[in-house]
């Protein structure tokens, strides 16, 4: 019996890659010689469900005799070096200091002063605009920081002044040095709250809700400001979170008119604490929220999910994916704890505003909440001695550390691949046991080929990759589509690859 390790080392793929047919329209059941044709390798002991059951292995036994190429393993993305040393500059104490003075503030409360020096939104606005002046000064003109403000106007129940009331996000962009079209967001909400929402009053310190995240993608737009990612970055604190979205709806809102290609946001919100309400740490997990249903879907694509599956594989999904296979690893110490919702129960982030537009978004947040610890006016109970307020005293600054280096991995990594490919199609006009997959050619100047990869429908995320070269369609012989999932990555000259695209189409 041949070993399987031979086999796999000559490769599952038999493709001539100068040979291969750019444009799609290949339908399912063809046989044309211009692209791709994948070739099933007898497997150690199944011979494609020919061989005797009693030959093959305990780890042959568990799969599917009849399966696609195994390819390669998906495996984690290693960081490489200039990752290595932007996690390792990350400093807790710089996060610390950031928080305390949030919470010095007294509140952030979007209807506080937005005058005062020293107390209310406004102070706070000014001290995290300044501050990210001063670490733009250190990238060489590759940063630059704004205020972004819209005039807000009074809402029942929420926005109680008459006059209305500004609502203003900082923003700082690092501009890309070789795809700075693509654009990636990382954010946390500058306002805090009381018990009642619309109390503006101090003491609402929000050291957790959300000091945390502003000091978090603080912290990462220090670290970046001294590098130069590919593709344009944008790291913002955003006001209004607690009333309604406010200013993340309004920023979204400004790329949407603007045609911006927003390729990933991420809302840090609630990353402190790595302490459950009974006592017991989990200093070493990070929760990733993702959707499955889009937030904006349309009928077409409910249909086509209803009829293909998919449910699982949104484009959130796969952002999501990519987050744990670059961003668990040595440097950031983390687990990375992906949430199957859109956001925690009943509840709604930053990120939402996003996605509400069309634009692919995910939320970072501690393992366990506490919430005698979140929305809660600062006091102790007189019966029990429990305290309630969001007190910087719960905060864990290690575990921000860890988390601003997941964050840092991430838009690093999503930055520096390709783009997750675009307008795949596994082509069923006849229905056949091949799968034929299609694909747009991706526009990224260092782009050096495809990766079609692989699951069982049962499976959480990507088991097997099956190189096809820089192609933009390729058939996989005796690989039931109704058995199993399919999607395209991208890998670049340098071998980052990009979040997986899922089919959305079932003709050319």
């Amino acid at each position: 019996m041949v070993s399987r390790t031979k086999l796999l080392s000559v490769l599952t793929v038999a493709v001539t890659p100068f040979a291969c047919q750019r444009g799609p329209g290949v339908d399912d059941g063809s046989k044309n010689q211009n692209q791709p044709q994948i070739t099933n390798v007898a497997r150690d002991g199944d011979d494609h469900g020919r061989g005797d059951d009693d030959d093959r292995d305990d780890d042959d036994r568990s799969r599917p005799a009849v399966r696609p190429p195994d390819g390669n393993p998906v495996r984690p993305q290693a960081p490489e070096r200039e990752l290595k040393q932007m996690m390792r500059e990350v400093d807790k104490r710089n996060i610390q200091a950031t928080i305390q003075k949030l919470v010095s503030f007294g509140t952030r409360h979007t209807e506080s002063s937005q005058t005062d020096p020293n107390v209310g939104i406004g102070a706070a606005i000014n001290y995290v605009f300044n501050t990210m002046q001063g670490y733009a000064a250190t990238s060489g003109g590759r940063m630059t920081v704004a205020l972004q403000t819209y005039h807000q106007a009074p809402i029942a129940g929420t926005i109680l002044n008459p006059a209305g009331v500004d609502i203003t996000n900082v923003v700082a962009t690092i501009r890309g040095s070789l795809t700075p079209n693509r654009i990636y967001v990382i954010s946390g909400h500058l306002d805090s709250r009381r018990t009642i929402v619309t109390n503006a009053a101090p003491d609402a310190p929000g050291a957790d809700d959300d000091a945390s995240g502003v000091a978090v993608i603080m912290e990462a737009a220090r670290v970046f400001a001294k590098h130069a990612p590919e593709s344009t970055l944008v790291f913002t604190a955003v006001d209004g979170e607690e009333q309604g979205l406010f200013g993340s709806t309004n920023q979204a809102n400004l790329f949407k008119a603007a045609g911006a290609d927003v390729a990933g946001m991420f809302s840090n919100d609630i990353v402190g604490s790595s302490t459950a309400e009974n006592g017991v740490k989990d200093a070493h997990r990070l929760r990733l929220f993702t959707e499955g249903v889009p937030t904006l879907d349309t009928a077409s694509q409910a249909n086509l999910r209803v009829l293909i599956g998919g449910e699982n594989d949104s484009a959130s999904r796969q952002l999501g994916r990519f987050v744990k296979s670059v961003a668990e690893n040595d440097e950031t110490d983390m687990t990375v704890w992906l949430m199957f919702r859109r956001d925690r129960y009943l509840r709604a982030s930053d990120h939402v505003s996003y996605q509400r537009v069309g634009y692919t978004a995910a939320r970072f947040t501690e393992p366990n909440e506490i919430f005698a610890h979140e929305h809660q006016d600062v006091r102790v109970d007189p019966t029990t001695g429990q305290q309630f307020g969001d007190l910087i005293d719960f905060d864990d600054f290690a575990f921000m550390e860890r988390v601003a280096r997941v964050n840092v991995a991430t838009i690093w990594s999503l930055s520096q691949g390709p783009r997750t490919p675009q307008s795949i199609g596994i082509l069923a006009q006849v229905l056949t046991n091949s799968t034929t997959m299609v694909w747009a050619a991706n526009t990224d100047p260092d782009i050096a080929g495809y990766e079609i990869v692989w699951r069982e429908t049962t499976e959480s995320d990507w088991t097997h990759a099956i190189p096809v070269g820089n192609v933009t369609t390729a058939t996989l012989p005796i690989a039931p589509k109704d058995n199993f999932q399919f999607g395209v990555r991208a890998v670049d000259l340098d071998g980052h690859h990009s979040p997986v695209g899922f089919p959305t189409r079932t003709s050319p």
